[in-house]
């Protein structure tokens, strides 16, 4: 789950990382007493989960209340990068004598936490890794073993952080990975961490994306929930609780397993296809489940054709066979199904099916042979 960047500082404070004064705004007038009441002169932020909102104008700073009223109307309902702003973020402005970069993540590669930290802050970290590699220190952190101050101090004088902020930086460094752990946060990076004239080092920015699979033990993060702008066919397949990721082709995939739907995608795009989602539907594949994984896929309009990829083990391919019918008469779907079934009595579940094989439920043997079909009938019908 991605936080918008005033979702992220109010996040961030709970863990005592210092960030600007600031509050939400949904109107103008709402713009201008936030403004009011922290002091001028405060910067408008536009409040989009996506970058560049500074290169799209998405970003202004007002000194007073006729700056203000200017900027919010201006970038409410802006465009960026096909994300309509509907929030705003007003905060004091900051004095800046220094930009800095800093983040903790998972290197998976590595099995270890990675903070990473830069003295060439304020600019995306992928220019600063394509134009200057060197500039950005890393630290790979043994999850049993944490992270301490003379590392992260380590850490500071190899990024060549300036010397009146070295202190500073370790501090929130120390702050911001006990946010990335207790937390239970997938990235939290602050770009820029800026340095003030006064010697003071807070956190101008804020991303974080939290760890979906612990929400259980974050009833809290409910309110995140409700603010979320994902993919309309993410939103509804995570209501129905499917694991499901929305892609930009044609053939929607439903299969079981991880490993099975990653294989389908894979074959889907060797064989001239372009797969729509990921859509694993684990071990209980039943006529309930089918249905709703079917009414996701059936809602993304660029879907042609739909591949149902099933390795019986646990899961009794007869029983899916049954579920299928179930589920397509209860969703109504007329994109045609290509349909392979394999493991636990597949030529039971061939049986079941064999009756009502036409243009729109073909039964295929093999994955690839499932996947071929699949893509013929998805890009004929996108011409």
């Amino acid at each position: 789950m991605d936080l918008f960047e005033y979702q992220g500082k109010q996040y961030f404070a709970k863990f005592g990382i210092p960030v600007s004064p600031g509050d939400i705004a949904d109107t103008v007038d709402e713009a201008v007493a936030v403004a009011d009441r922290i002091g001028y002169p405060v910067v408008v932020k536009a409040q989009v989960q996506v970058g560049g909102r500074g290169k799209a104008g998405g970003v202004k700073l007002a000194s007073d209340v006729a700056e203000v009223k200017l900027h919010a109307s201006s970038i409410l309902g802006l465009d960026i990068k096909g994300h309509i702003v509907g929030r705003l973020w007003i905060e004091c402005a900051s004095d800046i004598s220094k930009e800095y970069y800093a983040s903790f993540t998972l290197d998976r590669a590595e099995k270890a936490h990675l903070c990473m930290l830069s003295a060439k802050g304020g600019v995306d970290i992928e220019q600063v890794v394509e134009e200057d590699p060197d500039a950005i220190a890393r630290l790979y952190i043994n999850p049993l073993d944490g992270v301490n101050a003379d590392d992260l101090a380590k850490l500071v004088d190899q990024a060549g952080i300036d010397e009146e902020a070295k202190a500073g930086v370790v501090e929130i460094l120390e702050k911001l990975y006990h946010c990335y752990i207790d937390g239970d946060a997938d990235l939290v990076e602050i770009n820029p961490l800026i340095l003030t004239p006064a010697g003071k080092v807070h956190a101008l920015d804020a991303k974080v994306t939290l760890d979906d699979d612990a929400a259980f033990r974050h009833p809290e993060w409910n309110e995140f929930s409700l603010t979320q702008e994902g993919d309309a066919r993410e939103l509804l397949a995570r209501e129905k609780g499917l694991n499901y990721v929305g892609l930009d082709g044609s053939v929607g995939i439903i299969a079981n397993g991880a490993g099975l739907a990653m294989s389908t995608l894979d074959v889907v795009n060797q064989v001239g296809g372009t797969a729509a989602n990921f859509l694993d539907c684990g071990g209980g594949a039943d006529a309930d489940l089918l249905a709703d994984a079917l009414e996701v896929i059936n809602s993304d309009a660029k879907v042609r054709a739909i591949l149902i990829n099933i390795f019986g083990g646990i899961v009794r391919c007869d029983e899916v066979a049954k579920g299928v019918l179930i589920a397509i008469d209860r969703v109504g779907l007329t994109t045609p199904i290509v349909i392979r079934l394999d493991g636990t009595n597949a030529p039971l579940a061939r049986e079941i099916l064999a009756p009502h094989i036409s243009d729109r439920i073909i039964m295929e043997e093999t994955m690839i042979g499932a996947a071929r079909r699949a893509a013929e009938i998805a890009n004929k019908g996108s011409k």
